[in-house]
């Protein structure tokens, strides 16, 4: 596959995430790899490290998480150095990655997303004038992999988790929690991925349950209506184009017990670990991790 060149895996990174960036990248480079593909994994941190990379190699994969990579940080050194990456350019990798502003934006479209508060310097929490009811979803705005977040049942306790989430981000998202079933839906090159139940024995999806727990379970085919299914399938399509989305990408959301599903977040650079979603998704519709990784790499040639 010598029409991609010399690819660089970019891996690891500054963010809270960056031992499953690493898990990721090691992943997706030994895959690609083994496809005949002339790949190299990157530890990269620095802006200098990039420029140096933009000379030596053809194009990249992206396979950073959280902040600096997967916020839209990389995406514009990348575009300014006129080097080809996969996935979203930056603007929509910018957007997703601000949950607040993700929901902004979808609310405006006339897209289905939980109620929320922002808390932030010049919003800080009231708690006299609360108008949410608990259970509620505490968690940073710009952080991933569920880093940060509680799910609270009392003033008391949004209080601390407020004071939690703060310890990572200075802008805060309260989030209505939804009762029902959790989903989640990869997007490859505009089509959707066969839809992933997710069930846990914890509070909610959290770190522990993404990446350490062994007793998370992953539904996939879903027993879903055709109703039901085409329901999210739209959501999804128009939730990743309304935020400027491209190539590929994994959409969170949540059906309620009247089978309304709610947008929850995108991720424009998900997991590819042992324990990821796209991955398994990709596993159903016939779709080998090694073929998976060629596919999203075709995204850099547009």
């Amino acid at each position: 596959m010598s029409s991609f060149g010399r690819v660089a895996v970019l891996m690891g990174g500054i963010a809270a995430e960056r031992d499953v960036s690493l898990r990721s990248g090691q992943a997706i480079t030994q895959a690609l790899k083994s496809a005949g593909i002339d790949a190299y994994g990157l530890d990269v941190t620095r802006l200098e490290q990039l420029v140096e990379i933009s000379q030596t190699y053809d194009r990249a994969f992206i396979a950073l998480h959280g902040r600096w990579g997967e916020d839209g940080q990389v995406q514009a050194i990348l575009q300014s150095l006129g080097m080809p990456f996969t996935g979203s350019q930056m603007a929509a990798s910018a957007l997703a990655m601000d949950k607040l502003r993700t929901k902004w934006l979808w609310r405006g479209a006339g897209l289905s997303t939980p109620d929320f508060v922002q808390v932030s310097q010049f919003q800080p929490l009231d708690l006299e004038n609360f108008s949410l009811t608990f259970p509620l979803i505490v968690k940073p705005c710009h952080e991933g992999s569920s880093i940060g977040m509680r799910k609270v049942y009392s003033l008391e306790e949004l209080q601390q988790a407020v004071e939690f989430a703060q310890e990572y981000d200075s802008e805060v998202l309260i989030e209505q929690w939804v009762t029902g079933r959790e989903f989640t839906v990869g997007v490859l090159n505009g089509r959707v991925l066969p839809t992933i139940e997710l069930k846990t024995t914890h509070d909610f999806y959290d770190y522990s349950a993404k990446y350490q727990s062994n007793d998370t379970q992953y539904i996939c085919p879903c027993e879903l209506s055709q109703d039901l299914q085409a329901q999210i399938d739209q959501l999804v399509l128009r939730g990743f184009d309304v935020i400027g989305a491209k190539g590929w990408g994994r959409m969170d959301l949540l059906v309620d017990d009247n089978h309304q599903a709610w947008l929850i977040e995108l991720n424009t650079a998900p997991g590819m670990t042992d324990h990821s979603l796209v991955p398994k998704a990709a596993k159903v519709m016939g779709l080998s991790f090694e073929e998976l990784v060629v596919e999203i790499l075709k995204t850099s040639l547009n």
